[in-house]
């Protein structure tokens, strides 16, 4: 069972992730945008915007909290699907 619900949950993350990708702009694509406006603006408007001193901390814990708490997620549902996966069954091993 445990392991049915680890694939599962792995299968939905694989599909959302290519979702995602599949929304990306073509690569070589010329109507792509050979530069982002937003890096210009973080770094003109980060320390007011947010009070930081330093520019990566408030890029970080402010404008991206949101994603990187996603990445946090990402990682921890990551682990707790390996430690299911390789985690012994005590029941098989007891009627052994």
């Amino acid at each position: 069972m445990k392991k049915l619900i680890a694939f599962i949950i792995s299968m939905s993350l694989i599909t959302i992730l290519l979702l995602g990708v599949n929304e990306l702009p073509r690569f070589g694509d010329i109507n792509n945008p050979a530069n982002n406006e937003v890096a210009k603006y973080y770094i003109e408007n980060t320390t007011k915007d947010t009070g930081a001193t330093n520019i990566v901390t408030g890029i970080i814990l402010d404008y991206r909290a949101f994603d990187t708490f996603v990445e946090a997620s990402v990682l921890f549902t990551a682990s707790i699907t390996v430690i299911i996966l390789l985690k012994k069954d005590e029941e098989k091993e007891e009627l052994k």
